[in-house]
């Protein structure tokens, strides 16, 4: 369920503004999945980055800046 988890999360964050901004407010990779958690989708830092193939340094820019986002 990661997989749809995150697919989910970025179809969502592309039509839902706020929601981006409110996840941008991470300070790091780990804060990001656990605020994503309290949206209700489910995965870890390490799913995020085999399923999106986003190393920590990228994920360490804003959501906003990451490709399909």
């Amino acid at each position: 369920m990661a997989k749809e988890d995150v697919v989910r999360l970025f179809r969502e964050t592309q039509a839902n503004p706020a929601l981006r901004e409110t996840l941008n407010t991470a300070p790091n990779p780990e804060a990001f999945v656990k605020l994503a958690g309290q949206y209700g989708y489910s995965f870890t830092l390490e799913e995020w980055q085999e399923i999106t193939r986003f190393s920590v340094e990228e994920l360490e820019g804003e959501l906003s800046e990451i490709p399909g986002i």
